[in-house]
């Protein structure tokens, strides 16, 4: 019961993403080939949007849902950021999925999402394991 709000949010999220057709493989690839303004519109509007929370989170020490601090600190650059940057974006181009819609693909039933998601299990695990050696 005590997790009850957060499975009420997640569920929103998730319609959320499929009413505005974020989990669509189709519109993926159309942002990726330059086809259609629409993915970038909503992927700026959610960057706007954060801006305008961090800056509000900070301005009014605002808490979280449980009342406790939001603490928000700087993170240092790592040059690995630039290589899980590009693998992200190619396992994105390439199955038309990131870790979000993944589970709101398969909430709507498109059933490849199950491989999709056992394979970014399988890659968080691999990162798990070789972290330490990674740059």
């Amino acid at each position: 019961m005590k997790n009850l709000k957060y499975l009420v949010l997640g569920t929103l999220f998730g319609i959320i993403l499929t009413k505005s057709e974020v989990v669509s493989w189709f519109r993926i690839q159309e942002m990726f080939r330059f086809q259609a303004f629409h993915m970038y519109g909503i992927i700026g509007s959610a960057v706007a949007v954060g801006l305008v929370a961090i800056q509000l989170i900070k301005r009014y020490r605002l808490k979280s849902i449980d009342g406790e601090a939001i603490k928000l600190t700087d993170k240092k650059f790592s040059p690995g950021v630039w290589i899980g940057g590009l693998l992200f974006g190619l396992g994105w181009a390439l199955t038309g999925a990131c870790p979000g819609p993944m589970f709101a693909q398969l909430g709507s039933g498109i059933p490849a999402a199950i491989v999709l998601i056992l394979a970014a299990l399988a890659g968080t695990w691999t990162y798990s394991a070789l972290r330490e050696r990674l740059p």
